[in-house]
């Protein structure tokens, strides 16, 4: 017959094997947090540096489009930079549950946290798509004709800005739902 001994004061994963798959959960939270700071950074930077100089017949006129002209890009910018500055400010907790199981509380706040994060995110993101699509398609109702045909580079810019920010709303879902999983678990 084998007994387990523990001295006073140490822990084995062997005598508490919920903790390491809460500490897995807390590796794979940090991991998805990373990776949505650097997703809403890249955004950010793609469609804060979007601008392009077209002239039209002949170099008589100039078409000049740039984020800033438009003021659901300039909260797209805003959305991303805020998402992006919580989500590395938020990473030292996120790795202190890493290393140590902690409490209900600082789970439960950076849940509330990153759920407002998503609404942020998401709502920049579906504001510029808006635009996005008008750029590309156009709205003939109200006799707003495509301008992608002239300005290719800033609706690639963008138009990969938005895939970049709705991937990292995405890994924002995948953030609460593994806080949700470590807090269930504790």
């Amino acid at each position: 017959m084998k007994t387990l001994s523990l001295e006073s004061g140490e822990t084995s994963h062997e005598a508490h094997p919920e903790n390491s798959k809460i500490n897995g959960v807390a590796i794979l939270e940090f991991t998805l947090r990373f990776l949505a700071a650097g997703g809403t950074l890249a955004s950010a930077m793609a469609m804060g540096t979007a601008e392009e100089v077209v002239p039209l017949l002949s170099q008589s006129i100039i078409l000049n489009a740039k984020f800033s002209d438009l003021p659901m890009f300039t909260f797209f910018v805003i959305a991303n930079s805020v998402a992006c500055a919580y989500l590395v400010l938020s990473l030292p907790l996120s790795f202190y549950h890493v290393i140590k199981r902690a409490d209900k509380n600082s789970r439960l706040l950076l849940v509330t946290l990153d759920t407002a994060m998503l609404a942020l995110v998401t709502a920049g993101a579906s504001a510029a798509a808006s635009i996005v699509y008008l750029a590309h398609e156009g709205n003939s109702d109200a006799n707003w004709s495509p301008i992608c045909q002239q300005l290719d580079s800033f609706c690639e810019s963008t138009s990969g800005s938005l895939i970049g920010s709705f991937v990292s709303a995405f890994v924002l879902m995948l953030i609460i739902i593994s806080s949700a999983i470590s807090i269930s678990r504790s």
